[in-house]
């Protein structure tokens, strides 16, 4: 008898012997092991994006823009002193180069898009100008910090003039001065299109992307869903819908309605023309009937507001394009109220 329990009790003390190894394994061995694990699968994620920015600018042998340093944007911004604005992919500061030059310094988001946003914009606009097309003085690529800086548009972006936010028509501009800036816009579309090496498609031409200089004079911004396809490309392959609602044509959503190409960014146009001759949005659930709205400002204006500001075929040769748009957009808002 006695002998039994001696060997259970020998028994008994090997399995505690046997768990407080286990024990000590699985806390001194196996947990910062999982840890390890855990930070370089993290770092791994981390770098993903900062390898394909940095591939992407040693393949570039004709960007004219001027790279800068993180240092450089905290003085350039004063440490992002003055917020002007932000958005999806970033926010936007005030700053000033020497000489006085002022800039607008966008700082991007480490969204785990790879990299996208900052290669989209640098890609597109890094080499090209016109005089209605924001201008990239440079931009930072610091590990995962990412900027771009751009000349800065004194009078901010057109949604603040065509819109208000009580509902009510906005009309701080001139029949003649909404030609002017609508003539603008389809010579910048128009110089993306064709006067490029590549063929740039902006995918989200809207209001708040349309900034004005001291002038007046509009500059299509942001170039974050921008991509560059040659122009010898009848259609273009997307993986995903991109643009915005109220604005984004009808094949990037569903390809049922057509193939995506560059009367993409033509539709999107003729809805902001929509806009800009209405004085309201085309999405708006809390404005009046917007059929109503719409059809009141373009039966009494469309001389003026519409022909003049589209049919320039000398201009832009989408221009029938833009004004076909908005003539299939305008009888839908007139006979679907469920537009």
């Amino acid at each position: 008898m006695f002998c039994g329990l001696f060997e259970g009790s020998i028994i008994l003390d090997v399995t505690l012997q046997i768990l407080l190894v286990i024990a000590i394994i699985v806390k001194y061995v196996l947990s910062p092991l999982v840890v390890l694990i855990f930070l370089a699968r993290k770092h791994w994620k981390m770098r993903r994006p900062i390898n394909a920015v940095e591939k992407f600018l040693r393949n570039q042998q004709t960007l004219s823009t001027k790279r800068y340093a993180y240092t450089d944007i905290i003085a350039i911004t004063n440490h992002f002193r003055e917020k002007l604005g932000q958005g999806v992919f970033g926010y936007v500061f005030k700053g000033e180069l020497p000489g006085s030059r002022q800039v607008a310094v966008k700082i991007l988001n480490n969204s785990g898009r790879n990299g996208e946003e900052f290669i989209n914009e640098v890609s597109t606009i890094g080499s090209i100008h016109h005089v209605n097309v924001v201008k990239l003085i440079g931009f930072c690529a610091e590990g995962s910090r990412r900027a771009l800086v751009y000349d800065y548009m004194t009078n901010g972006s057109l949604d603040k003039y065509i819109f208000s936010l009580d509902g009510t028509i906005r009309r701080p501009f001139s029949w003649a001065k909404l030609n002017d800036i609508a003539l603008g816009i389809a010579r910048g579309i128009d110089y993306l299109h064709r006067g490029c090496e590549m063929r740039i498609l902006h995918f989200d031409i809207k209001p708040h992307n349309i900034l004005l200089d001291q002038n007046f004079n509009p500059k299509i911004s942001d170039f974050g869903l921008a991509r560059l396809y040659p122009k010898a490309n009848s259609m273009i392959t997307l993986s995903a819908a991109r643009g915005t609602i109220g604005y984004i044509a009808p094949e990037l959503i569903s390809r049922s309605f057509g193939v995506v190409s560059y009367k993409s960014d033509v539709y999107s146009f003729g809805m902001l023309l929509m806009e800009m001759a209405a004085g309201r949005r085309n999405v708006n659930p809390h404005g009046r009937n917007r059929k109503e709205a719409v059809q009141d400002r373009l039966m009494v204006h469309s001389d003026e507001a519409i022909n003049s500001a589209v049919l320039h075929q000398s201009t832009c040769c989408n221009a029938g394009r833009c004004y076909k748009c908005i003539t299939n957009a305008f009888e839908a808002l007139l006979f679907n109220s469920a537009v």
